[in-house]
């Protein structure tokens, strides 16, 4: 495997995007291997590292289909339904609680 260039924050030369850029400009790395690595230092811990890809060799970003739009909306309604009460809860459910607010503090409801 070969070793990736390395370059300090800010100075990494032109023609190359993080992946969060890439997709603000509509493309993807398409397959494309990691082409720079990036570093910025810091006091107490290892650097901040960055990975960059050649725009250049940068697909666009795949249409959204219907059927992946119907998926999608499915995933997102699904992470709503309150696995305790089966209701919904009118916002993603915390993978922290697992459940709604209503079932995780049923007391507190009570009072109010």
């Amino acid at each position: 495997m070969a070793t990736l260039p390395v370059y300090r924050w800010r100075l990494a030369p032109d023609g190359y995007a993080t992946y969060r850029q890439l997709r603000a400009m509509g493309l993807r790395p398409g397959g494309q291997d990691v082409a720079v690595q990036i570093e910025r230092p810091r006091r107490k811990r290892g650097p901040l590292v960055a990975y960059l890809y050649r725009i250049d060799l940068a697909l666009p970003v795949r249409p959204m289909t219907p059927a992946k739009w119907a998926a999608l909306s499915k995933a997102n309604a699904a992470r709503r339904i309150c696995p305790e009460c089966r209701r919904d809860a009118g916002y993603v459910i915390p993978p922290s609680l697992g459940m709604c607010g209503r079932c995780a503090a049923p007391e507190e409801q009570r009072a109010a």
